[in-house]
């Protein structure tokens, strides 16, 4: 299987901010946000691998600028990283204010994708071959974020055990 480079997933997607996609602080709202960085990190995944992949998860958004209606929206994303079947995305998120053409770094993500065959069981991925001092940087670090993540997995799924489906006083409703 041939490795690929990181620009051979890349997607790019700009957006107006319009007033149905804020909250109450007049700023895009979160969910909406995070709905299109799964979005572009599904088709960057597809991409890299040129199969069908599920979302395994979502291992970090952060939120460092509000995104106003002033702006329009870009999102790039790209596989860092791939293991035996699954594979890192990065997504930035950059505002620009588009009277003043200011950009900003608005927000960053790391998602996690499996591929997977007809059978719906993982299969093989290529590996990625980082060209970018960006792209490097991911690729380096990015062993300690699966090691990270494989580890917060593992606790997650301790943790489960305790968790039930009832939920409290939803009883009549769902009978």
């Amino acid at each position: 299987m041939r490795a690929k480079y990181c620009r051979e997933s890349r997607v790019i997607q700009t957006s107006r901010v319009f007033q149905q996609d804020v909250n109450s602080h007049n700023t895009l709202f979160g969910g909406r946000l995070m709905s299109d960085i799964d979005q572009v990190a599904s088709i960057t995944a597809i991409r890299h691998c040129r199969t069908d992949c599920v979302t395994a998860s979502t291992d970090s958004v952060d939120f460092l600028y509000p995104i106003r209606t002033t702006d329009a929206v870009c999102l790039e994303s790209y596989v860092t990283w791939a293991g035996s079947s699954s594979m890192e995305v990065f997504v930035k998120v950059i505002a620009e204010d588009l009277k003043s053409g200011e950009c900003k770094l608005a927000a960053t993500a790391l998602l996690t994708f499996v591929a997977v065959d007809e059978d719906k069981r993982p299969t093989r991925v290529p590996q990625v071959i980082p060209e970018t001092e960006e792209e490097r940087k991911l690729n380096e670090t990015a062993p300690e974020r699966a090691r990270l993540r494989k580890a917060r997995k593992e606790k997650s799924k301790e943790l489960s055990a305790f968790f039930t489906t009832n939920i409290l006083g939803m009883e009549s409703v769902l009978s």
